[in-house]
């Protein structure tokens, strides 16, 4: 399906049907347009020709039941993973990807491990979210939270992220408020700038992941491109423009960012920013290794005694490949 085309379809007949097929796509949550109730006949099969909105999947499920896991096979044969995170106060997350591998290579990141296949189109984006919307329909159930921090750079695919994000806060669609969103960036500035001017409060998260450009570049070699101090810089003008608070991503790699020093380090970078710090823990990956806890328990406490908001991430369905940095499969066709 094609967001674009979908509407242009439905602009050649009267404004009504538009608020029709949107109720029984986004509230109603068909998996077919032969189950509409009120689309006429001609338009359903017109619509499901050129606009089908059936969605295949294998799923998987954690033993703890708090997460699932759906590849989704696409049009050309790839697969994309998505994840559904089931909190214990009743939200329910849904974690999307924005591409099909990711090109940037970071060295704790098995989805940058395997490389980049392709962007994602905007109906791509928004059927991730369906199809457990269509799950969480059968008990009763809605989606509270979206987050992009799936497979993928969301700014290196920004117009489709965007445009995704509009048709599932559309009022007259899916309806989540935009401050329901959040969008994980690996540090990409043109994006962070272009967020800045949207009209939308949607929330920011930059994965830092270390403090000083040595570090990080060794981590994240999008750093080359854009070090810390314009980062940095951006992420500020950031918050003064939007008045939004912004969430720094920090991985607990043993014996690599985990220090004291580098707790002191990052408490000094961050200072004076309108943020708070996200310490999650390392699903491990490759050589690299988690941080042990009362490792994370000690580098937190030395941030908030340097006036940094700091809080731990729970991790969700590390048994299913599901957690943070873990999505890998649809790159190299694992549906198992």
């Amino acid at each position: 399906m094609d967001l674009e085309r979908y509407e242009k379809i439905l602009s050649e007949y009267p404004k009504f049907r538009l608020k029709q097929a949107n109720k029984h796509l986004y509230d109603k949550l068909i998996d077919d347009w032969s189950n509409s109730t009120v689309l006429p006949e001609e338009l359903k099969q017109r619509l499901d020709r050129e606009c089908p909105i059936k969605i295949f999947a294998d799923t998987l499920i954690s033993k703890k039941k708090d997460t699932l896991k759906a590849q989704i096979i696409l049009n050309d044969g790839l697969l994309v993973e998505t994840v559904l995170m089931k909190h214990q106060d009743g939200r329910n997350t849904i974690c999307v990807s924005s591409q099909v591998g990711c090109p940037l290579k970071c060295a704790f990141c098995a989805t940058g491990l395997i490389g980049f296949k392709r962007n994602l189109t905007s109906w791509e984006i928004v059927m991730q979210v369906l199809f457990f919307a269509r799950v969480l329909r059968k008990g009763s159930e809605r989606v509270s939270n979206v987050v992009f921090m799936g497979m993928g750079e969301p700014f290196l695919n920004y117009d489709s992220v965007i445009q995704a994000i509009r048709a599932l806060n559309d009022k007259e669609g899916f309806g989540l408020g935009a401050r329901n969103f959040s969008i994980s960036t690996a540090g990409v500035i043109e994006g962070i700038k272009k967020l800045s001017r949207e009209n939308l409060q949607v929330n920011l998260a930059m994965s830092l992941n270390a403090s000083c450009d040595k570090a990080r570049t060794k981590l994240m070699p999008v750093n080359e491109m854009h070090p810390l101090k314009q980062l940095m810089k951006t992420v500020s003008e950031y918050t003064e423009t939007t008045g939004r608070q912004v969430m720094i991503e920090y991985i607990m790699l043993k014996g690599v960012n985990d220090s004291q020093k580098d707790a002191e380090n990052l408490a000094d970078l961050v200072k004076g920013l309108l943020c708070i710090v996200n310490l999650i823990s390392l699903n491990p990956i490759g050589t690299f290794k988690p941080s042990p806890k009362r490792t994370v328990k000690a580098f937190k406490e030395t941030l908030r005694k340097k006036g940094i908001k700091a809080t731990e991430r729970h991790s969700f369905g590390s048994d299913i490949k599901s957690a943070c940095g873990q999505l890998a499969g649809s790159a190299v066709g694992d549906n198992s």
